[in-house]
C-alpha cells in the first residue's frame, strides 16, 4: 500500500481538494493500492471552506464537511505532496515532492470567489493526473 498525504497551510482548501480529487481519479483508473490523505501545516480543526466544498460538488467530487487535520508526525513510509515549494520546506522527509514538481503552482483560493476556487481545483486536477501517471509509469502500467 502506498500512502500519499497532500499538505498545504490550513487543510481547508487546496490539500483537502487534492485528497478528494485524487481519491476519485484513482478509483476511475482502478488504482486500488494507494491511500490518500491531507493535512495542513497550521491546521486547527476548521471546516473545509464553503467554496471548496461547493466546487468539489460541482466538479463531481466529494464535497462533504470535514475538520482540518494538522500535520504532526512525519511517517517515513508516507509520500508527502506539498502544494507549494514553500510548504515542502516545512516537511522533514526524504519522500516529499510539491505540485511545482508536477504541473505547476496551485494558487491559494482562501477567502476568494467561487471562480478562483474552481481555477485552483482545475490546477489540482492537472497535478493529480500527472502524479497518477507517474505512479503507473513506475509500475509499468500505461
Amino acid at each position: 500500500m502506498i500512502e500519499i498525504c497532500f499538505v498545504c497551510t490550513g487543510n481547508t482548501c487546496r490539500s483537502i481538494m487534492a485528497e478528494r480529487i485524487a481519491k476519485k481519479m484513482a478509483k476511475q483508473r482502478k488504482i486500488k493500492d494507494v491511500k490518500f490523505s491531507s493535512a495542513g501545516i497550521y491546521a486547527n480543526g476548521e471546516n473545509i471552506s464553503q467554496n471548496a466544498s461547493l466546487v468539489l460538488k460541482k466538479l463531481g467530487y466529494d464535497g462533504r464537511a470535514r475538520k482540518s487535520v494538522k500535520l504532526k508526525k512525519i511517517k517515513p513510509e508516507t509520500i508527502y505532496i506539498a502544494v507549494t515549494n514553500e510548504h515542502k520546506r516545512f516537511i522533514d522527509s526524504k519522500k516529499v515532492l510539491s505540485f511545482e514538481d508536477f504541473a505547476g503552482v496551485v494558487g491559494d483560493p482562501y477567502g476568494q470567489s467561487l471562480e478562483i476556487y474552481e481555477k485552483s481545483a482545475h490546477q489540482i486536477e492537472k497535478n493529480v493526473e500527472m502524479l497518477l501517471d507517474k505512479i503507473n509509469l513506475l509500475r509499468g502500467v500505461k
